[in-house]
């Protein structure tokens, strides 16, 4: 039976500010736990409803009940299990040929869908301005569906890295080079704005060259795409004509 003071505790980590003070945070659902199994990050406990589909001898799972489940799930409707993991030490990884790099990306869906696009792409390690979400947010965690556990993420002081990587910085911008005749650099950092601002004027004043994509629909009336589906876009493009 969970106490009072642990569901306290795990209910908070919804903030960060209590992730970081307890140096934890949740990951829900087998099919992602067993995730993090095969990974870098360490796993505290699991609270699961059946604990027998886990089967681990190395990490103490705890029998709870479905109403316990739901007292410390973020999610509307609790899946099996609750992990509680420590976070891990930052480290920035060198820069590979193609980065993702983040300028104060605020929605959690869109940070877990890019996280997600920059694994299935093999994408190592993603650049975060440092408002950008916390990539520990649980929505974050929950739709990026695993893939955080294989790709670095860090946050950094963009005029600081921007300034001095050697990868071309590469932006996205309505006037940009239109992204379907666009020679991919050898190395390059593809820099995804905010929602709603785009990228800072710190960081426009950093890229080398932007892209586009064009729209082909008769009335030419959609404003923009959300920032997540702009960089699936992108991406197909970018590794395409790198065949």
């Amino acid at each position: 039976m969970l106490t009072a003071h642990t569901i306290k505790i795990l209910q908070s980590l919804d903030r960060k500010k209590f992730r970081q003070k307890y140096n934890l945070f949740l990951v829900e659902g087998n099919k992602t736990i067993t995730e993090l199994f095969n990974s870098n990050f360490k796993i505290k406990e699991i609270f699961s409803t059946d604990p027998q589909k886990l089967d681990r001898q190395d990490i103490p799972v705890t029998h709870i009940s479905e109403n316990e489940l739901k007292k410390i799930s973020f999610l509307q409707n609790p899946k099996d299990s609750v992990a509680v993991c420590y976070l891990r030490e930052e480290k920035k990884l060198e820069d590979s040929d193609l980065q993702l790099v983040l300028d104060g990306i605020q929605d959690p869906g869109n940070m877990g869908t890019i996280i997600r696009l920059a694994d299935w792409f093999g994408i190592k390690q993603i650049i975060c301005s440092k408002d950008t979400v916390d990539f520990y947010n649980p929505k974050v965690i929950m739709s990026s569906m695993g893939s955080f556990t294989r790709v670095n993420i860090v946050y950094e002081d963009l005029t600081e890295y921007l300034s001095h990587t050697k990868n071309v910085n590469i932006g996205t911008d309505m006037e940009g080079e239109n992204i379907y005749s666009f020679a991919r650099p050898e190395k390059m950092n593809l820099i995804l704005g905010n929602e709603g601002n785009g990228m800072r004027p710190e960081t426009e004043k950093l890229l080398e060259k932007s892209v586009t994509i064009p729209r082909f629909g008769e009335s030419q009336s959609t404003e923009s795409l959300n920032v997540s589906m702009a960089a699936s876009i992108i991406l197909g493009q970018l590794f395409r004509v790198r065949e």
